[in-house]
């Protein structure tokens, strides 16, 4: 393991997380979209994440990547509401499969997640420049 190493380890999860919240976000955001480009309610998106490199334990110390952004699979809620321009032949419309408590439980999560990744690098920082001080 480089001197460096935690350095990069910390970036890598900052980066992961910033993403997974830009995410949540859009999620938010789009909770009561109905429709979207396809035609159909906006789908939840899920960030999926793994150790760069591949699934071993050693690749855990290269970091962390984006695997990539999927959709939800879960069906989207149906609302009776016949006055609104997206109702289908029987007044429903098909609302969107995002739970607003979910996605701020998520945004938590992933803000402290981020924090801790910041914490990490703040203390390689801190061990980096007292070493160097005891060299001098």
């Amino acid at each position: 393991m480089g001197i460096f190493d935690s350095l990069r380890i910390a970036a890598s999860g900052m980066s992961a997380e910033r993403l997974r919240m830009d995410v949540t976000a859009a999620n938010l955001a789009n909770a009561n979209s109905t429709r979207s480009a396809n035609g159909g309610p906006y789908v939840r998106q899920e960030v999926v994440l793994q150790a760069k490199g591949g699934s071993s334990f050693q690749n855990v110390l290269n970091g962390v990547q984006v695997a990539g952004i999927v959709n939800d699979p879960s069906p989207g809620k149906r609302v009776y509401d016949p006055s609104h321009p997206d109702a289908d032949a029987q007044g429903y419309v098909t609302m969107p499969n995002v739970n607003s408590v979910t996605e701020m439980t998520d945004l938590i999560t992933e803000s402290r997640s981020y924090e801790a990744n910041v914490t990490a690098m703040q203390t390689a920082k801190s061990m980096y420049t007292k070493t160097l001080d005891l060299l001098r």
